[in-house]
């Protein structure tokens, strides 16, 4: 009893009892002698050892010197020295001592506190005593985790599991001084998120900090599967919230009174603010009626307490009609008598005074709120606004192996490919691609592709790339977010640049896992590479052959093949075979044969290999775009790189056969223009947009032509001469000797413009939401553009290109184009 009553007062000192001290400075001033005495007598001390003061520091030795107070009162000695004053060798002579606090422990460092981490006395208190009970407090990810903690503690102890919105807040404070005082007699599990919120109910709009108790001491003969039984604190956290609620926990399950229930005796310390919640007990069905009370009495755990009361007892005077009572905590304390039905009815009075106490708390800050959200919506950012309205459902990150500075060369070494994403939790985009990224990793489930993430706002030292330990990091600062790198033990870290949705990303890891160059030696292997059995995708294939591995052209061939990882499966081919191969194809070694994704048949593009590995990606990159192509977002800006004047066909959605039979009739038109036109079409990227598959062609055309108008529509844009729009004429069917003939009056000047590419541009609201600026930030050179995607609809036979080669070279254009001066409606391009 002396023990639990050194407790309160303990607790209730943090809380704020005492506060007639708050004024007083217990901040120490050590001497490098002072500082030594006490390091070596074994004391815990927090230090900062103070160099020049910026008004951030000063700001700091404030919140240092209130903590002081706090931390006295667990054994921790808080002060600074002034290493103007005082020389103490390392910590006054390095420079990482600017920005850092340090935690002394049995005469040495323990651990070193950035001040951004230790910002106000709440987070330096919280992360103190965080460190200090870090073998004793456990942090958990999984729901797995979580799984093998309460089995282990079955038969032996509670668990008190705290959920923190965020380390270093008041709340986080509260958990680590309850831990402090508690932590022998429970085990005290902290989250901050993540799958555990499921199986402990949390709904989809939770982002409060809460508390749970895990009832797993009275349970050792359960199952080795069934879960420990799980209460809610639904008071908000704080120091005195949590002792009083862990008393209400250690109190009977149901007590039982042989009285009336307005003659038993009030709740006493520490439950006086608890409900009760009176049963009777007929003599006949005593057991069932026990059986009832312990049911109820479960659900109503941390909510009221239960008392089970024997009628058979002439004490008890309340008439047979009613079966239940219940007295709420005040001054009258009136008990109020009840007929149930079920079970239910009981917690509805509870959870219902709950909720009623719960709206009247968020009514307070409900105006605060709806002027954030107003403000919110005004961005007009459409990623923003979705994630903002999905911003409580929780990622379940089972799947992902989360990175630290502490095991993250440790996690990489383990694995072939590792995928790690750098993101920030509280950033819009982040957020959707961290969904993409967990559905992509529940794909690769059975592959040895790693999939890791590191929180960035977290882990500042491992995205910032520090190199100060003993092993360098092979990336540098991650500065973008999010941020996805490909990472191979002994090698450089590769940047993933391509679309962030789940297809593409699935298909870049899928095509990154192989073997680049895979080394083909038999006729099976070749078939296998030239026909790969990958899910949901044909990949773009290069072949190298070449007469021995020792052949200098091997080299640059595997050169080229590692920057293409992801983008394309790359093989090598030797020796006999290769002479056969080369044979067949009536080429010379050594050659490299190009086989992109869009062409039906095996005959390969040929390509000689050059000295440069940087000429033979451009080669092989050439080679791999479509010479007519359907624009989607993802490839369009590999082929608007290529400098082009762009000859669009817009087709709509089909109906029916006849429509899609419509459609790969104008497509056919378009290959046409190109096969009659020969090379008067090298300045013209002959293209289509299917307005089905991509519906973003329609606001394209609208802002192209002023209107929409009817479909197909064939326009000619992204001049290199101007910006000048022109139309087919509507109504006028597409056939390619009529597409060249008004392409010769364009370049004529005897066609009027029907729009022009304006510079007006629609700019995001707010400067942080400019997605589009950082995507341009972030694009490659034109050489490192990622490839388009599958053509459907083209099905033909381009075996007589053999042997061709991609010039880089593009024919200067702008003598073939009109510049023109007109009144057309200028539009903006999306």
């Amino acid at each position: 009893m002396m023990w639990m009553c050194c407790a309160v007062l303990l607790l209730w000192m943090r809380s704020g009892g005492c506060t007639e001290k708050a004024n007083t400075s217990d901040l120490i001033e050590y001497t490098a002698a002072d500082f030594y005495e006490k390091l070596h007598s074994g004391k815990m001390m927090f230090i900062y050892f103070e160099h020049q003061v910026s008004p951030t520091v000063s700001l700091f030795l404030l919140e240092l010197e209130k903590s002081a107070e706090a931390l006295q009162d667990y054994g921790v000695l808080v002060g600074k020295v002034n290493c103007d004053k005082e020389l103490v060798q390392t910590y006054c002579t390095e420079e990482r001592a600017l920005n850092t606090a340090f935690l002394f422990r049995g005469g040495r460092e323990f651990l070193a506190f950035d001040l951004d981490t230790v910002f106000d006395v709440n987070s330096i208190v919280s992360e103190v005593l965080f460190a200090i009970l870090r073998e004793e407090v456990k942090y958990v990810h999984t729901d797995a985790d979580l799984v093998a903690m309460e089995k282990a503690s079955k038969g032996k102890k509670d668990l008190v599991l705290g959920y923190v919105s965020s380390l270093g807040t008041q709340e986080h404070r509260s958990m680590m001084e309850t831990a402090y005082v508690y932590g022998s007699k429970y085990q005290f599990i902290l989250i901050t998120g993540g799958p555990v919120l499921k199986h402990l109910g949390a709904d989809e709009l939770f982002h409060s900090s809460q508390v749970w108790f895990l009832h797993c001491r009275l349970h050792r003969t359960s199952s080795a599967s069934e879960r420990c039984p799980v209460t809610r604190m639904r008071k908000p956290v704080s120091t005195l919230s949590l002792h009083t609620f862990l008393q209400v926990m250690e109190a009977p399950l149901v007590s039982e009174v042989y009285e009336d229930p307005s003659s038993v005796q009030l709740p006493v310390f520490p439950y006086q603010q608890t409900p009760q919640v009176f049963l009777f007990a007929h003599p006949a069905t005593e057991h069932l009626d026990r059986e009832t009370a312990t049911t109820l009495a479960w659900r109503l755990r941390g909510l009221a307490l239960l008392v089970l009361v024997h009628r058979q007892s002439p004490a008890v005077k309340t008439p047979d009609e009613y079966n239940a009572a219940y007295r709420l905590p005040g001054k009258s304390s009136v008990v109020k008598y009840l007929t149930l039905h079920n079970l239910d009815e009981v917690l509805e009075i509870f959870t219902s005074q709950e909720k009623e106490d719960e709206e009247g708390e968020e009514a307070e800050g409900m105006e605060e709120d709806q002027e954030e959200d107003s403000h919110f919506y005004e961005l007009d950012d459409e990623i923003a606004a979705s994630v903002y309205d999905n911003r409580w459902n929780l990622q379940d990150l089972d799947s992902i192996t989360q990175l630290t500075s502490e095991n993250f060369h440790t996690v990489v070494a383990q694995s072939s490919l590792t995928v790690a994403l750098f993101y920030l939790k509280w950033d819009s985009v982040s957020t959707v691609v961290l969904s993409s990224f967990v559905e992509v990793s529940k794909r690769l489930t059975d592959s040895e592709v790693q999939m890791s993430a590191v929180e960035c706002d977290e882990w500042t030292d491992l995205c910032a790339a520090q190199t100060g330990g003993s092993l360098p990091l092979p990336f540098q600062p991650v500065t973008d977010f999010p941020t996805i790198l490909i990472l191979r033990p002994q090698e450089p870290a590769q940047y993933y640049k391509g679309m962030f949705e789940t297809e593409a990303l699935h298909r870049f890891i899928t095509l990154s896992s192989l073997a680049s160059p895979a080394r083909l030696s038999t006729s099976k292997e070749v078939k296998s590479f030239l026909e790969p059995k990958l899910a949901g995708f044909k990949p773009n294939r290069v072949l190298g052959l070449f007469k021995t591995q020792t052949d200098a052209g091997v080299s640059v061939f595997s050169e080229a093949a590692k920057s293409l990882r992801g983008e394309v499966l790359t093989g090598v081919l030797t020796d006999e075979l290769a002479e056969k191969w080369a044979a067949e194809h009536r080429v010379s070694l050594p050659a490299v044969f190009v086989f992109p994704s869009w062409r039906t048949n095996t005959h390969p593009f040929t390509l000689p290999v050059p000295t440069s590995v940087k000429q033979l990606l451009s080669h092989v990159r050439s080679s791999l775009l479509h010479p007519l192509p359907e624009l989607t977002v993802e490839n369009l800006p590999a082929f608007l790189s290529l400098g082009k004047a762009l000859l669009l066909l817009f087709v709509g959605e089909e109906e029916d056969e006849i429509g899609r039979r419509q459609n790969q009739a104008l497509v056919e038109e378009m290959r046409g223009v190109l096969e009659l036109g020969a090379g008067r079409m090298e300045p013209y990227l002959a293209c289509w947009i299917h307005l089905g598959r991509t519906p973003a062609g329609m606001s394209v055309l609208g802002s192209y032509l002023g209107s929409m108008p009817p479909l197909p529509a064939l326009v000619l844009t992204h001049l290199p001469s101007g910006d000048e729009i022109y139309q087919f004429p509507p109504h006028t069917p597409v056939t390619a000797p009529s597409v060249l003939q008004w392409l010769q009056q364009v370049e004529d000047g005897e066609e009027t413009p029907a729009g022009t590419l304006g510079d007006d541009s629609w700019p995001p609201n707010s400067v942080f939401y400019d997605f589009l600026k950082i995507m341009d930030t972030q694009e490659p050179d034109s050489a490192q553009q990622q490839t388009p995607a599958d053509e459907d609809y083209v099905d033909e036979d381009e075996g007589s290109e053999e042997g061709h080669i991609v010039e880089d070279e593009a024919t200067d254009s702008s003598s073939r184009f009109p510049s023109q001066e007109n009144n057309a409606n200028i539009h903006s391009e999306l």
